[in-house]
């Protein structure tokens, strides 16, 4: 596929997937495989507003604020279980800068757990990349192993850095990169590039609850710091990273 269209059009998200490794869903798209609403996400938005400070950030930064909590998606029956809390762990090769440490952030709040559209979307999105695998011309996994991850990137204080480890993969299989808000800010283009190859693209994420979805054997992203530009400055996301045989734990 061109890299230079690189919106959904008339393909299925999984058929993107498997062709080139990334594809970028409008609202309505994301809206329409979740059955997501606008009630939802007026539900669901305002609990970035209760994140705590990320007291892990290796660069002395004070930007980000961060909750994280894990799940497990059979793709053939459509359970969906959230497993007991656990740290966050990825190894150094993924992340030069917080690889190696396991970092337990508080958890994402129960409510937000039990909620309806918030359950839909996760299984609709491990519906999609089971169906990438397929499309690929590969076997699904029995169950997909889920962290979810809020941020928010406050400016108040000068720079803030959405991915502060730099360009990256993340040692799962796929990732979902959902913009809940973006306030008073300049920056943060977002950038995939090709693992093994020339090509890349960049963009702007800027519709709130739109989404970047990504194969992360195939490409490495990244988003550029952002500045304040206005009285609120923060941009909010919802990171998803769906892994096939079992959560990264440091070697036994």
């Amino acid at each position: 596929m061109d890299w230079s269209d690189w919106t959904q059009g008339t393909d299925t998200p999984s058929r993107r997937l498997a062709g080139q490794g990334f594809v970028r869903l409008a609202r309505a798209d994301l809206g329409a495989l979740a059955r997501f609403h606008d009630a939802d996400t007026a539900r669901l938005a305002p609990t970035w507003d209760r994140l705590p400070p990320d007291g892990w950030l290796r660069d002395g930064g004070r930007y980000r604020r961060r909750r994280h909590s894990c799940f497990v998606h059979v793709p053939a029956t459509g359970v969906l279980e959230q497993v007991p809390h656990r740290a966050h762990w990825q190894p150094v090769d993924y992340n030069a800068l917080h690889g190696g440490i396991e970092r337990m952030f508080d958890p994402i709040e129960a409510g937000v757990c039990q909620d309806p559209a918030w359950r839909r979307l996760l299984v609709a999105l491990g519906d999609v990349f089971a169906q990438a695998e397929r499309d690929a011309g590969r076997e699904p996994p029995d169950r997909w192993h889920v962290e979810a991850h809020q941020f928010r990137i406050d400016t108040s204080d000068g720079v803030g850095r959405p991915t502060p480890e730099g360009a990256h993969r993340d040692g799962v299989d796929y990732v979902a990169v959902i913009l809940v808000e973006r306030a008073d800010v300049r920056g943060g283009e977002s950038r995939v590039f090709e693992a093994e190859g020339p090509r890349g693209i960049r963009f702007v994420m800027g519709e709130p609850w739109s989404a970047l979805l990504l194969d992360d054997a195939r490409v490495i992203h990244e988003a550029t710091p952002i500045q304040p530009d206005g009285p609120d400055p923060h941009r909010d996301t919802l990171v998803l990273t769906y892994r096939r045989g079992g959560f990264q734990a440091p070697p036994a």
